[in-house]
């Protein structure tokens, strides 16, 4: 019976689950009794995983290191030397491509937030995919105009994030 625990710890590891604090050294007696039941039901199981879906050009993507970044622009980039010092009137000198990217527009974010969210994302398609809906200077364009109201920010970053998810 000890063959049949290492090959279902082994199994279970390599699905991301590990047995909880089961005795290593009992009996295969009390391993019979205690049957296949019993332990699994002392297995931890985990919490609900988290996982980032979506297309290949969203910004949940682009965020996850899955392909390299186009040349042109790279993650570290600051976005107003990317987008230009107008964008400085809304975000932080510091903030890169990456952390924009990164950015959680869905608690507390405004709608600024989400349009330099998608339209990076937006960037690397133009620049990343051949037929994105866009070209580099559009996106560009278009984030640049939008910064005059939230309004104007909304349906742009809507815009975008429409792209974002329809490309493939």
């Amino acid at each position: 019976m000890r063959f049949v625990e290492q090959c279902l710890f082994f199994w279970l590891v390599w699905f991301g689950v590990a047995l909880a604090a089961a005795e290593v050294g009992s009996s295969s007696t009390e391993e019979e009794r205690r049957g296949s039941h019993q332990v699994m039901s002392e297995m931890r199981v985990p919490g609900y995983l988290y996982t980032r879906t979506g297309g290949r050009c969203t910004p949940q993507y682009w965020s996850s290191g899955r392909e390299t970044w186009p040349s042109t622009v790279p993650e570290e980039s600051a976005i107003y030397k990317v987008f230009g010092s107008r964008v400085l009137e809304r975000y932080e000198p510091g903030m890169t491509l990456l952390e924009a990217i990164q950015k959680n527009d869905d608690i507390g974010g405004t709608v600024f937030t989400k349009l330099i969210k998608h339209s990076s994302a937006a960037l690397l398609n133009a620049y990343a995919r051949p037929g994105y809906r866009f070209a580099a200077w559009e996106v560009k364009t278009l984030l640049l105009e939008a910064l005059v109201s939230e309004d104007a920010a909304a349906a742009q970053a809507e815009h975008f994030a429409q792209a974002n998810s329809l490309c493939s």
